[in-house]
C-alpha cells in the first residue's frame, strides 16, 4: 500500500501555503502535481545533453534521440500496444483533433453518423462538431444512465446502419465514472463501427491495456498523471494510423520532397511529428510512467477509493451539500453548497487555502441533465491526506456563511 507521508516529500509544491494556509490541493483532475524526479529528468536534459534529434550527427543529439525512442517503448508497454502505435502530441486535446481531422475528415460521408454524450468534454465534442458541418455529419447523444454512465444499453438506444464512429470517456472529468467501453467497443466492432477513446482521465488512475480495451483510437495528457504540461500520446491501430492525414508537415516527419512538387512522408508514427519535439517534456513523461509504475496503479486505485468513500462518508452527513458523484470510486468529487454559486463557493474554499475547480469543467452540456447552473469539482490523487479531507469537510460546513465571508 502507499505511504502518503514518504510520497509527499516528493512533491514540493504540497509545502506551499495559500491565502496564509498551508495548500490542499484537490485539482488533479485539471492537473497534477510533478514529483522532485520528473522536473529532474527534465532539468538533467538541459543542462546535460540539450539537442536536436533529428539527423543526429553528436554525441548529445543521439542521447536525445534515445531518450525519445526510449520513452515511446515505456509508454507502450505502460497501456500494452506497440511502440510504433505510439505518437507524440502536444495533449489529449491535439491527439483528438488529429484523429478527427486526419482520420475522419477523410473517411466518413455525408449522413454517416458520430455518437457522443453530453457528459465528455469540449475537446471530445467540438471536433466532432467541426466534422460534422464540414462532412455533413450527424450528431447523435447517446443517453446517461441514472447515475451519469454511458452504458452498452445507451449505446444501443441510438446507434444506426449510419454509425461509423464513436468517441466517448473511459472516465468522465465532471461525474468521475468509469463508462462500459470495452463492452461499447466490442458491440460497436461488430457493426464496423471505429471508437476513439478520451483517456485523460483514467489513465493515471488504473491500468491502461488498450489492446483488452479493444479501441481503435486512445488519447490522454502527460500532465494529468504527474508529467509535464505540453506533452500526450495519440495511441492508434498501425492500420489506422498509416490511413490518418497529419496535420503539421514539415521539417522531421518527410522521407523527401521535390520541386515537383511532390512529397513522401514517413511511416506512422514519424509522420505525424514534424518540427522539433518537445523533449524535455518527452523526458519528463518516461520518468512520470517509471515512478506511478514503481508506486503501483493498482495501489494509486485502491487508495483513492479509501479517500473518496472516507469523504463521502463525512459529506453525506452534512445537509448543506448537494453531490453529484458519489455513485463511484473515481477520485472526483462533484457537488454545490445549497444556495450558493459554484464560483463564490471556489472562490471561498481558496480563501481556506485548498485548490479546487468550479464552473462546466469543459463538459457545457451537461449543467442542464444535473440542473444546476455549474458544479464545484474537488479531485483527490494518492498524495492526498484523510487530514486533508477533515479540513475540507470543515470548511464545506461553512457553506451558509459563504457570502458574507466573500463580500464582507
Amino acid at each position: 500500500m502507499i505511504d502518503v507521508n514518504k510520497v509527499r516529500k516528493d512533491f514540493k509544491m504540497l509545502n506551499i501555503k495559500m491565502q496564509n494556509n498551508q495548500l490542499v490541493y484537490f485539482d488533479s483532475a485539471a492537473t497534477s502535481l510533478t514529483p522532485n524526479c520528473v522536473i529532474k529528468a527534465m532539468n538533467d536534459y538541459y543542462y546535460k545533453y540539450k539537442s536536436n534529434s533529428h539527423s543526429a550527427d553528436s554525441d548529445i543529439s543521439l542521447k536525445t534521440q534515445q531518450e525519445v525512442e526510449k520513452t515511446r517503448a515505456i509508454v507502450a508497454k505502460f497501456i500494452h500496444c506497440k511502440k510504433e502505435e505510439v505518437v507524440f502530441t502536444s495533449g489529449t486535446t491535439n491527439s483528438l483533433n488529429i484523429i478527427a481531422f486526419g482520420y475522419a475528415r477523410n473517411y466518413l460521408v455525408e449522413d454517416d453518423e458520430i455518437i457522443l454524450n453530453i457528459a465528455e468534454h469540449a475537446s471530445n465534442i467540438l471536433p466532432w462538431y467541426e466534422i460534422a458541418k464540414t462532412n455533413k455529419l450527424n450528431i447523435r447523444f447517446a443517453p446517461l444512465d441514472k447515475d451519469g454512465k454511458v452504458t452498452l444499453e445507451s449505446i444501443k438506444k441510438v446507434i444506426t446502419n449510419k454509425t461509423k464512429l464513436i468517441s466517448i470517456a473511459l472516465v468522465s472529468n465532471v461525474l468521475g465514472n468509469e463508462n462500459e467501453v470495452e463492452a461499447i467497443v466490442k458491440y460497436a466492432h461488430k457493426h464496423h463501427i471505429i471508437v476513439v477513446v478520451d483517456g485523460a482521465q483514467a489513465i493515471a488512475h488504473q491500468k491502461v491495456d488498450v489492446k483488452k480495451l479493444g479501441c481503435d483510437f486512445f488519447a490522454f495528457s502527460g500532465h494529468k498523471m504527474c508529467g509535464p504540461t505540453g506533452i500526450g500520446i495519440l495511441y492508434g491501430k498501425y492500420d489506422l494510423l498509416e490511413k490518418t492525414s497529419s496535420l503539421a508537415l514539415g521539417g522531421g516527419m518527410n522521407a523527401r520532397f521535390d520541386d515537383k512538387p511532390s512529397m513522401i512522408l514517413k511511416h506512422a508514427p514519424y509522420k505525424f511529428e514534424g518540427g522539433t519535439l518537445p523533449f524535455a517534456e518527452i523526458i519528463g513523461l518516461q520518468r512520470a510512467i517509471k515512478y506511478l509504475v514503481k508506486i503501483g496503479l493498482d495501489n494509486i486505485n485502491e487508495y483513492e477509493k479509501q479517500l473518496k468513500r472516507y469523504a463521502i462518508s463525512k459529506l453525506s452527513k452534512l445537509d448543506n451539500i448537494i453531490l453529484y458523484s458519489a455513485n463511484n470510486d473515481s477520485g472526483i468529487i462533484t457537488f454545490n453548497i445549497k444556495d450558493v454559486f459554484c464560483q463564490d463557493a471556489g472562490t471561498y474554499f481558496n480563501y481556506q487555502g485548498i485548490a479546487l475547480r468550479s464552473g462546466h469543467h469543459c463538459a457545457k452540456l451537461l449543467p442542464e441533465y444535473l440542473n444546476c447552473i455549474g458544479t464545484v469539482r474537488a479531485s483527490l490523487y494518492f498524495y492526498n491526506t484523510f487530514e486533508e479531507i477533515d479540513r475540507f469537510v470543515e470548511v464545506c460546513k461553512h457553506g451558509g456563511d459563504f457570502l458574507d465571508a466573500i463580500f464582507k
